[in-house]
C-alpha cells in the first residue's frame, strides 16, 4: 500500500514525469484491487467522450451502491478481493480526481472528466433521495446525510487542498472541479460552504484570468443562496467577511480581464440590486461582452417591460449605435424578436438563446413596442427608434407584408402608427436596389390623398394649440399638443420624399404648405419641416428657387400681421400688408414712428403705461423671432448668388440687418446665424462682415462664441482661404488659439478644435503655430475630461498627417517644438497625477504621424495600385525620406543646445532610435545628420549610455548608407576624423579645405543597385547590455 505523497516536487519517474508538484495525501487502499481497476476503467472511458457519459455514470453508480448498500460481493470484482464498503469506493473515486489535477487546460480529457464527476455525483443525489424519501421528509431543511452527501463532501474538501499550490494548472482544475460541482448540486453542506466561499473568494484574486473566470463560475451560484445576514456582514476584517454579491460587483465592474467580467455577467444572480451593475456593462470595453449582454443576459431577462424607460432607449441607442457589428446585430434581433414577442404576449415563460417559432404578427404589438421606447421622444432626428426600425423592417418580412394602411388606419393616426408610416417609408426608400418600391407603391396613397391628411392633422394641431392656450394648467392638452405636434412631424418628413411629378398633387402641396406656413401658431420643427417640403414642391431650378423665396417672404409678411394683430387692431402706422410694403420700409422711418408711439403712450394713464410697454416688447419680440426662424429655414434651403435674387436682398436689408442692430440678445444672436447664412450666399458679403462675427466671438457668452465659431468655420469652407488677407488671418489665428486654449470653455474649445480640424485637413489653414497648439491640447491632461475635443484630435492628426506631404511635413516643423512645450506641461503637472501619457509616448506618436512609409500618394506618384512584390519596389523608391531626417537634424540641434535639460534630451536620443532611414533620402540632408550625431558624441552632448548608443546607431547607420551610395556610384570613400567623407585618391585628404559634403556631381545610379543597398527601418530600441556596460 502506497504511503503518504509529500507536497514537495519529488523525483521524475516514468509514470508521472511530467508532475511537477505532488497532490495532498489519500486514503490507503489496495492499488492493484478489482475495484481500483473498475473505477479507473469507467474514468478512463469518460475522458474519451461526452457522448456515452450517462450510461457510464450510472455503471459507477451501480458500484457505488455495490459498496454502500449491499453486503455481497459486488459484480466485476474479483474472487481474491474481499467485499468493499464506501470508504473504499470514496478513496478510489478520489484517486482518479487527483490524477486529474494535472491536466493541462488545453487538454480536453479534462474537461470530459469534470463533466462526469458533476453528472455522477447529480445522478447519485438523486438516487439516494429516492432510496430514502423518508429521510428526506423528515430533514427537509437540513441536507440528508447520505453515501453521496459524503462523497461529494470527500471530493470537495480533497479538491480544497490543491487551490493554493504554485502551479497554476492544478490551481485552475481544482477550481474548475469545485465551480462544476457547486452548479450542479441542488444543495450543499452548512460548514462545507463557507469553506468553499472562501476559497473561491481566494482564487477570484488570482494572477491567472483563466482560473478567476472558474472561481466566478462557482461564486456566482454561491451568491444566489447567500442570506441576507451573510451578505451585510462585513465588520469582520477577515479575508471572507462581507457581502459576497458586494464583491462580487467590484470584480465587475474593475477586473482587467474581459473573459472574468463575461463570466460575471451571465453568472450573477438577477436581482434588482445587480441588475443596474448588469445592464452597466453595455458599456464595457469588450465587445464580447457587450454581445453577451443583448444576445444572452436580455433574452434570459424576461419581460422587457419590467425595466425604466430611460434604461430600455439607453439600451436600444447603446446597442444599435454600438461600434461592433456584432453587437449591433445582436441589438437588432433583441428588439425585433425579443420584445416584439413580448408585446404581442407569445413569448415562451423559459427563456433560451434558440429563436421562438414566428407567430402572425399583430399591429397592436408593434404600436405597444414603440409606446415602451417613447417614440414622441426616441423617434425625432436624432433619436434611436428610426434606427430600430430600420432594423425591424429589414428583419420581419412577415410584417412589411402585413402593414394595411387603409382609410380607417389614416382617420385615426396616433404617434406610433404615424411613426410606423414614416418608418416603413424611410425603409423602403433607402434600399439601393429598389427591392421594395412596388411594395410601398402599393400600400401609400397617392400624393393628392396624402395631403388631405397632412391637412387634417395640422388643422387638429391647430385646434389643440388653441385648446391649450386657454387653459392654464392643463396637462391633458399638454400632452395632446405634443402627440398632434408628432404626427404632423412625421407626416411632413413623408411628404419630403414624394415624388412631385403628378400636377394635381403637386399644386394641392404647394397650396397647403403656402397657407400653413403662413400659421403664426405653429411650432418652429413644424415651420421648419413645412419650409423643406415647400422648397422640394418648388423644384431645383433657378426659377423654382426665386418663387421660392418670394412665397416664403410673403408668409412672413403674413405672420407678421397675425401676431400683430392678435394684441388689439393695429394702427394704420402699424398695418404690414405685405412683405415689400414692409421690408422696403426705411429704417429710418420706423425709427420715427417708433418714437412716435412711445411719446403717445406717455401721455396715457400712469397704470397702464408699464403694461403696454410691456406687451408691446413682447409682441416686438415674438414677431421678430418668428419672422427670423423663417428666414433661416429659407436660407438653410437656398443654393444660389444672393445678389441675383431680390427677394434675399430685400430680406437681408430689411430684415436681418436691423435684427443683427437689435438690443435684444435673442433677436441679435438669431440675427446673427441669418447674416452667417447670408454670407454663405455672398463671397463679398462674407468679406465685410468677417471682422464682425470675430468682435462677437471676442466679447460675446459662450453660446455665442460657439455660433460664431460655426459661422466663421462654414464661410471660411464655402469661400476657401481666398477671404484671408493680412488684416484678417491674424485675428483669426488669435482667435482660434485662444479658443484652444480656454480650459474653463468646454463647449467653445471643442467647437474652435472641431473648425481648426475641418480647416486644416481642408487646405483653407496653413499655420505652423496651430498645428503645435493642436498638438499640445491634445496631450495636455487639462483636456483629459474633454471628450469631444480628443475624439476629434484623435481622427484629425494621423490623417492630416497621412493624407497630404504638406501636412506630413508641417507636423515634423513643429513636433521638437510640441515635445518641449509638453516638457514645460509635465513639470508644472502634480506627480500623483497620471492622466497626461509619458513623453516617451508622445515622441512615438509624433514619429508615427511623420513616417512617410504611411503617407497616402496618388498611384501615379507612388506607383502603389498593386502592392505586392513588384509594387513594394516602386513604393519604396518613392517614399521621401528626407522628413524623418529633417526631424533628426531638429531633434540633434536641440541636444547640441546648451538650454536643454538632460531629460529632455533622453527624450529626444529616444525619438531618433525611431526614425526611418532610407537610402533615397537627399545627400545633403545625409550628411547633415552626419555631422550632427558626431558632434553630438564628440562634444558629450548626451551623459547616459542609452542615448550614446542611440547616436552612435544613428551614426552608423547613416554612414552606412553614405558609403553604399558612394559605391554605387563607382567612388571608393572611406570616413576621415569620424566627421565627414573624402575619396582615398585624394593626396590632400584630411585637408581643411575637403570636400565634407559630396558636393561633386552626381553620376546616374542604375536603380538595381540602389535597391540591394536599401535599408530597413531603423530599430535601435534593444540596445545591447554589452555596449551599455563598453560605453560605461
Amino acid at each position: 500500500m502506497p504511503g503518504r505523497v509529500s507536497t514537495r516536487p519529488g523525483r521524475p519517474s516514468a509514470t508521472a514525469s511530467s508532475r511537477k508538484s505532488s497532490p495532498p495525501a489519500l486514503q490507503r487502499q489496495e492499488p492493484n484491487s478489482s475495484l481500483t481497476a473498475r473505477i479507473g476503467t469507467i474514468f478512463a472511458d469518460a475522458q474519451r467522450t461526452t457522448t456515452g457519459q450517462r450510461k457510464l455514470a450510472v455503471n459507477l453508480r451501480k458500484v457505488q451502491e455495490a459498496c454502500c448498500y449491499e453486503p455481497q460481493r459486488p459484480a466485476g470484482l474479483g474472487p481474491r478481493d474481499h467485499s468493499f464498503d464506501e470508504e473504499d469506493f470514496n478513496a478510489g473515486v478520489g484517486r482518479c480526481v487527483v490524477r486529474l489535477m494535472g491536466v493541462k487546460k488545453s487538454e480536453g480529457a479534462g474537461d470530459k472528466v469534470v463533466r462526469f464527476v458533476g453528472l455522477f455525483l447529480k445522478l447519485a443525489n438523486e438516487r439516494d433521495l429516492a432510496l430514502l424519501p423518508e429521510l428526506a421528509a423528515d430533514d427537509a431543511e437540513a441536507l440528508p446525510e447520505t453515501p453521496s452527501s459524503r462523497l461529494t463532501s470527500h471530493i470537495l474538501n480533497l479538491a480544497l487542498q490543491f487551490l493554493d499550490l504554485k502551479e497554476k494548472t492544478v490551481r485552475y482544475r481544482s477550481t474548475q472541479l469545485i465551480s462544476h460541482i457547486i452548479n450542479v448540486l441542488e444543495s450543499i453542506d452548512d460548514d462545507l460552504f463557507q469553506v468553499l466561499r472562501l476559497g473561491l473568494l481566494k482564487r477570484a484574486k488570482d494572477k491567472e484570468s483563466m482560473i478567476r473566470v472558474q472561481a466566478i463560475l462557482g461564486l456566482g451560484r454561491l451568491a444566489g443562496n447567500e442570506t441576507e445576514a451573510e451578505q451585510n456582514d462585513g465588520d469582520s476584517e477577515d479575508e471572507g467577511s462581507g457581502g459576497l454579491l458586494e464583491r462580487l460587483l467590484e470584480v465587475l465592474q474593475n477586473d482587467q480581464s474581459a473573459d472574468v467580467r463575461r463570466s460575471l455577467l451571465l453568472n450573477l444572480p438577477i436581482t434588482p440590486g445587480t441588475l443596474p451593475y448588469l445592464l452597466e456593462r453595455a458599456r464595457d470595453q469588450d465587445a464580447a461582452t457587450r454581445r453577451a449582454l443583448y444576445s444572452r443576459l436580455l433574452p434570459a431577462l424576461g419581460d422587457f417591460r419590467h425595466l425604466s424607460l430611460s434604461m430600455r432607449e439607453k439600451l436600444l441607442r447603446w446597442g444599435l449605435r454600438d461600434r461592433d457589428e456584432n453587437v449591433r446585430k445582436a441589438a437588432g434581433k433583441l428588439f425585433r424578436e425579443r420584445w416584439i414577442e413580448d408585446c404581442a404576449g407569445t413569448q415562451e415563460p423559459e427563456a433560451s438563446d434558440a429563436v421562438t417559432e414566428s407567430r402572425p404578427p399583430k399591429i397592436e404589438a408593434l404600436l405597444e413596442l414603440l409606446e415602451r421606447i417613447d417614440v414622441v421622444n426616441s423617434g425625432v432626428e436624432t433619436g434611436v427608434a428610426l434606427e430600430a426600425m430600420k432594423g425591424f423592417w429589414e428583419g420581419r418580412s412577415d410584417y412589411r407584408e402585413a402593414m394595411v394602411f387603409d382609410e380607417g388606419f389614416w382617420d385615426n393616426l396616433t404617434a406610433e402608427s404615424a411613426f410606423i408610416i414614416r418608418s416603413f417609408n424611410s425603409f423602403c426608400l433607402q434600399d439601393d436596389h429598389g427591392r421594395y418600391e412596388s411594395l410601398l407603391e402599393r400600400k401609400m396613397p397617392e400624393v393628392t390623398r396624402f395631403t388631405f391628411y397632412v391637412q387634417r392633422y395640422i388643422g387638429r394641431l391647430v385646434e389643440s394649440l388653441a385648446a391649450a392656450a386657454q387653459q392654464e394648467e392643463g396637462l391633458d392638452e399638454e400632452d395632446l399638443v405634443v402627440e398632434q405636434e408628432f404626427v404632423v412631424e412625421q407626416l411632413l418628413q413623408i411628404a419630403r420624399t414624394l415624388d412631385y411629378t403628378d400636377e394635381v398633387g403637386r399644386r394641392k402641396t404647394f397650396a397647403l404648405m403656402r397657407e400653413s406656413l403662413a400659421i403664426s401658431e405653429l411650432p418652429e420643427e413644424v415651420t421648419k419641416l413645412i419650409v423643406e417640403v415647400l422648397r422640394g414642391v418648388c423644384g431645383k431650378e433657378p426659377s423654382g428657387e426665386r418663387e421660392f423665396c418670394g412665397v416664403v417672404l410673403e408668409a412672413v409678411a403674413e405672420v407678421h400681421d397675425t401676431i400683430m394683430g392678435d394684441f388689439g387692431e393695429p394702427r394704420e402706422e402699424e398695418s404690414f400688408h405685405s412683405a415689400r410694403s414692409e421690408l422696403n420700409e426705411d429704417v429710418e422711418a420706423k425709427e420715427k414712428r417708433t418714437q412716435g408711439l412711445q411719446v403717445q403712450s406717455l401721455k396715457e394713464g400712469n397704470d397702464s403705461t408699464a403694461d403696454k410697454e410691456e406687451q408691446e416688447a413682447i409682441r416686438e419680440i415674438m414677431v421678430n423671432m418668428k419672422c427670423l426662424h423663417i428666414a433661416q429655414c429659407m436660407l438653410e434651403n437656398v443654393e444660389g448668388h444672393l445678389q441675383n435674387n431680390e427677394h434675399l436682398v430685400t430680406m437681408l436689408n430689411n430684415l436681418v440687418v436691423p435684427a443683427v442692430r437689435s438690443h435684444e440678445a435673442p433677436i441679435r444672436e438669431r440675427g446673427l446665424l441669418c447674416l452667417g447664412l447670408c454670407c454663405l450666399l455672398d463671397k463679398t458679403l462674407a468679406e465685410e462682415n468677417l471682422t464682425l462675427f470675430l468682435h462677437c466671438f471676442n466679447k460675446g457668452h459662450d453660446a455665442l462664441q460657439v455660433s460664431a465659431i460655426h459661422v466663421l468655420s462654414d464661410i471660411l469652407m464655402v469661400h476657401g482661404s481666398a477671404l484671408l488677407n493680412p488684416d484678417t488671418s491674424k485675428p483669426l489665428f488669435k482667435a482660434f488659439a485662444r479658443a484652444l486654449k480656454a480650459d474653463d470653455k468646454a463647449d467653445v474649445q471643442a467647437a474652435a478644435c472641431t473648425t481648426v480640424c475641418k480647416l486644416m485637413l481642408g487646405g483653407v489653414l496653413k499655420d505652423d503655430d496651430l498645428l503645435r497648439l493642436l498638438v499640445v491640447v491634445y496631450f495636455d491632461p487639462e483636456t483629459a475630461g474633454n471628450l469631444g475635443l480628443r475624439q476629434a484630435l484623435s481622427y484629425f492628426l494621423p490623417v492630416y498627417c497621412h493624407s497630404r506631404k504638406e501636412g506630413q511635413e508641417r507636423m515634423q516643423r513643429v513636433a521638437v517644438l510640441a515635445i518641449h512645450a509638453l516638457m514645460l506641461i509635465n513639470e508644472s503637472v502634480d506627480e500623483e497625477a497620471d492622466d497626461m501619457v509619458t513623453l516617451s509616448v508622445i515622441a512615438a506618436h509624433l514619429v508615427d504621424w511623420t513616417d512617410p512609409r504611411k503617407l497616402v500618394l496618388p498611384d501615379t506618384e507612388s506607383g502603389l495600385g498593386v502592392f505586392g512584390d513588384s509594387g513594394r519596389k516602386e513604393a519604396s523608391r518613392a517614399i521621401n525620406g528626407d522628413v524623418h531626417l529633417d526631424l533628426a537634424v531638429d531633434a540633434l540641434e536641440k541636444i547640441c543646445a546648451s538650454s536643454c535639460n538632460r531629460d529632455e534630451k533622453k527624450i529626444y536620443a529616444g525619438l531618433l532610435t525611431k526614425l526611418y532611414i532610407t537610402p533615397h533620402a537627399s545627400p545633403e540632408r545625409l550628411q547633415n545628420v552626419f555631422e550632427l550625431a558626431s558632434n553630438a558624441l564628440e562634444n558629450k552632448a548626451v551623459a547616459d549610455a542609452t542615448s550614446r548608443n542611440a547616436l552612435n546607431k544613428l551614426l552608423s547607420a547613416v554612414e552606412k548608407i553614405i558609403r553604399d551610395k558612394a559605391e554605387a556610384r563607382g567612388l571608393h570613400e572611406t570616413v576621415v576624423d569620424g566627421k565627414g567623407l573624402v575619396p582615398e585618391t585624394d593626396p590632400n585628404a584630411g585637408a581643411p579645405n575637403d570636400n565634407r559634403h559630396c558636393s561633386e556631381p552626381e553620376v546616374p545610379v542604375p536603380e538595381s543597385l540602389l535597391e540591394d543597398t536599401e535599408v530597413e527601418n531603423l530599430n535601435m530600441e534593444d540596445a545591447s547590455a554589452n555596449e551599455d556596460e563598453g560605453e560605461q
